[in-house]
């Protein structure tokens, strides 16, 4: 055991000794959710059939949406949540063995990212992992540079198979005037610094 651990024991050892309440730590092999989440590529998860390890695996989703897995081959997870293919699998290994008992972890996120460019610090992606507005994804990449224009930042969006665009005045946002402006984003936006 580590010296931290140690040390995070006895804090708790202590804590629990003076009547507090201790919770154990959240399991580090799992990730927390965010609302609405659906499996997307990029994806890895741990698949895991009680009784029947050789049919378990961690897997990463593929660009076509589907993971591998023994006996059961290609199997569509791209688009369900962890429950609903929780039950694909499931109805899916019934044809092979008795009573099959699947659990799907979530272990790492890739699917979801939003997206920067232009004149901030660190353009790029960054993983979208709960509910982030536009100021917050500029402070992630580091802030906007010197030459920003910062009255027309644009944040580009495809729903319904087009594109549609919000306006972002960063100096007004940040003096709390048109606050309705610092949008939640979503999944694939991407925020333009010009």
């Amino acid at each position: 055991m580590t010296v931290l651990g140690v040390a995070a024991g006895a804090f708790a050892q202590s804590l629990a000794s003076n009547g507090a309440a201790v919770t154990a730590p959240r399991d580090a092999a799992s990730v927390r959710l965010p609302p609405h989440y659906v499996i997307g590529p990029e994806d890895v998860l741990s698949i895991v059939f009680w009784r029947d390890k050789d049919m378990s695996a961690e897997v990463v989703v593929r660009p076509d949406g589907k993971v591998s897995l023994p006996l059961l081959n290609d199997i569509q997870a791209a688009g369900l949540t962890p429950e609903q293919l929780n039950e694909r699998l499931t109805a899916a290994a019934g044809k092979f063995v008795q009573d099959p008992t699947a659990t799907v972890v979530v272990k790492e996120i890739h699917s979801r990212k939003v997206f920067i460019t232009g004149n901030v610090a660190k353009p790029g992606s960054f993983p979208l992992m709960g509910e982030t507005t536009v100021l917050q994804l500029i402070a992630l990449a580091g802030g906007l540079s010197e030459y920003a224009n910062s009255k027309n930042i644009t944040i580009m969006r495809a729903e319904n198979g087009r594109t549609v665009t919000f306006r972002f005045d960063y100096k007004s946002v940040i003096k709390q005037k048109h606050l309705e402006q610092n949008i939640l984003l979503k999944p694939n936006d991407t925020v333009i610094v010009p």
